[in-house]
């Protein structure tokens, strides 16, 4: 699914209809037509190549001695405290929507995939920034191992924790989704998630400001587009009209 949904992710973004006849295209508005199309056509690519590139990542001696909580800081529920004083013991990940094999992960089975450690930093839309260590596994092997569906063209996270009383949730297109450093993460610092951090897991998405980076991760969810859930507009923060649904950095 991998390789599949790099070209469509192509084909989508920078695909353009081509001239049938060059030598139409050679002369007068048609040319001038023609150039403007392979203009776009190459800032299409550029965009997509930004987007597909890393963010940079730092040495252990460069992370921060704290990483400040933020937004919701803990999940005020029986089922999250007891959770939590246990450690976490039968928490699940679920993956579904369109999938052709839906999952449900225990943190056990979730620590058993390969992982990927990277030292980011983390830019807050209110402007602070922090560098950490994050481990856990890219989403992109629990969408590929799910059987990720063709017309899937988001990914909805969905979290235990509420603001105002409404469930925190967010989203990314399939090019954040498949970016190698977007993780499913269940370390800082080489030890398991603080509470106030998102415990036990939490995503990071890298190229994005920190409201898209959802904590106390319940779920995520394929879908074709936000109509029907919540707001519709793709995030708790984009529905209550503060933020943009694209936050990237």
């Amino acid at each position: 699914m991998a390789e599949t949904t790099r070209r469509t992710l192509l084909a989508g973004m920078a695909a353009l209809p081509m001239a049938a006849c060059s030598e139409i295209a050679d002369t007068g508005p048609a040319g001038d037509l023609f150039d403007a199309a392979e203009g776009l056509h190459r800032t299409m690519h550029r965009a997509l190549a930004q987007r597909q590139a890393l963010a940079r990542e730092y040495s252990p001696e460069d992370r921060s001695p704290d990483i400040r909580g933020n937004g919701s800081i803990s999940v005020d529920t029986p089922a999250y405290r007891e959770q939590l004083s246990k450690g976490f013991p039968d928490w699940r990940l679920t993956v579904s929507g369109l999938v052709d094999n839906p999952l449900s992960l225990s943190l056990d089975d979730l620590r058993a995939l390969p992982q990927r450690t990277q030292i980011t930093r983390h830019d807050c839309v209110e402007g602070w920034s922090a560098i950490a260590e994050w481990t856990g596994p890219q989403l992109s092997a629990l969408l590929d191992k799910a059987g990720l569906r063709e017309e899937a063209k988001f990914i909805v996270f969905r979290c235990a924790d509420t603001l105002y009383g409404r469930a925190y949730y967010e989203s990314v297109d399939m090019v954040d989704a498949y970016h190698p450093q977007t993780i499913i993460a269940h370390q800082l610092n080489g030890k398991p998630l603080p509470e106030k951090n998102g415990a036990p897991l939490r995503m990071r998405i890298e190229r994005q400001l920190g409201y898209k980076h959802a904590k106390y991760l319940t779920a995520i969810e394929a879908v074709t587009s936000f109509d029907d859930i919540y707001g519709g507009k793709g995030g708790f923060w984009e529905d209550v009209g503060d933020y943009q649904w694209y936050a990237g950095i």
